[in-house]
């Protein structure tokens, strides 16, 4: 059983910038897929960015693509999510998620989750 906390949310200004961070413990955290989502108030949780177990191959959602960086430190069994250039459509919270397979971008796939972390972003 793997255990994700959330933590580096915060208020910050549009055009900000911020890094939020993922601890795992109970498992293996170098055989998953990790992967961010969010989920801003009345809409659905989506897709943000995904990592393979080794950090080699990332994928990103178009609207953050060129401004957020997924990484990982396997050593830390940790996950990062930097963020730049931030902006109020950004504002929801982010939630880190496992899997152990292949990545996904889809949110029915992963089988641990986060409680997450608050994101706002003010113009």
């Amino acid at each position: 059983q793997v255990q994700l906390v959330e933590s580096g949310g915060g208020l910050v200004q549009a055009g900000g910038s911020l890094r939020l961070s993922c601890a795992a413990s109970g498992g293996t955290f170098s055989g998953y897929a990790m992967a961010w989502f969010r989920q801003a108030p009345g809409k659905e949780r989506e897709f943000v960015a995904v990592i393979t177990w080794s950090g080699g191959s990332t994928v990103y959602a178009d609207s953050v693509k060129g401004r957020f960086t997924i990484s990982r430190d396997n050593a830390k069994n940790t996950l990062y999510l930097q963020m730049n250039s931030l902006k109020p459509e950004d504002t929801a919270a982010y939630y880190c998620a496992a899997r152990d397979g292949l990545i996904s971008t889809a949110k029915l796939r992963y089988d641990y989750w986060g409680q997450g972390t608050q994101v706002t972003v003010s113009s």
